[in-house]
């Protein structure tokens, strides 16, 4: 005891310097104004902290959540109108959609190329089959061309070898739309009639005419009407309604009714022989 009492008068200053402290900080902490700025202060840096862990917990489920959004988009989409297939002018519906969508995820990707293919990660094992159409919420992207079990490669319509059956949305006038070659975000819908106009901004959708795609799916809008008075049909230069350098997601579309459509056709061309 008595070496604890000469060890504190030794050091007399100092903890008379801490007994003040102690009381300065409780006279602060008491006052209400400085008291709530205090505690605003505390709670502010623990919001902070907590806010940090909570951004880097939803980076690291932010890829389960796209992949969660994609199904369901897919989904959706098979709900949507044009999914089912209509009876008549009347637009009845039968229950059985007439298309499906697979939702995948695109692993690779060209643009700068003659010949531009996407590889996705999901092949024959999820149901997907070669001549299926692919698109994104946006737009057209390919046609699948190869199917191994797990992945799937895709003509991309920035290829040369792609040609698109489509319609203009305000006349439906036919017309093809192909890439040039040149920039990845333009193309060109080709064999337009001599007497239709386009004007800047008129959209481009398919044309339904085909068992890939269905119909009504943006491809782009008109960005210029090129017209030569000694040619049979026009040109436009369109821009496309997708970002090919900026795929992560898309849709494999599967027509429920094809092989029949197939079939009718083959049977059709046989009875004209």
């Amino acid at each position: 005891m008595r070496h604890l009492f000469a060890y504190i008068i030794k050091h007399y200053f100092f903890f008379l310097f801490l007994f003040l402290e102690i009381i300065a900080f409780l006279f602060v902490v008491q006052n209400n104004y400085q008291r709530a700025t205090f505690l605003n202060s505390s709670g502010q840096v623990t919001g902070t902290v907590f806010n940090t862990f909570n951004n880097i917990s939803e980076y690291f489920t932010l890829k389960t959540s796209n992949v969660i959004l994609a199904e369901e988009n897919a989904r959706l989409r098979e709900s949507q109108p044009v999914s089912f297939l209509k009876t008549d002018t009347l637009v009845y519906y039968q229950h059985d959609s007439l298309f499906k969508y697979i939702s995948a995820k695109v692993i690779s990707n060209t643009v700068n190329k003659q010949k531009n293919y996407l590889m996705l990660n999901k092949g024959s094992s999820s149901g997907i089959e070669k001549d299926m159409g692919v698109i994104t919420s946006k737009g057209i992207v390919g046609t699948v061309v190869d199917v191994s079990e797990n992945f799937s490669r895709v003509m991309s319509i920035l290829h040369e070898s792609n040609k698109i059956n489509a319609r203009i949305k305000k006349n439906d006038h036919i017309g093809n739309v192909e890439w040039d070659g040149e920039y990845y975000a333009q193309g060109l819908l080709t064999d337009i009639p001599t007497h239709v106009n386009l004007y800047k901004g008129d959209t481009i959708i398919t044309s339904g005419n085909s068992f890939i795609f269905p119909e009504g799916i943006l491809v782009g809008t008109v960005n210029e009407h090129l017209v030569d008075k000694g040619d049979k049909f026009n040109k436009a230069k369109i821009d496309f309604s997708v970002d090919y350098n900026n795929l992560y997601f898309v849709y494999v579309i599967v027509n429920l009714l094809k092989d029949e459509q197939i079939n009718l056709e083959t049977q059709n061309e046989t009875d004209e022989q």
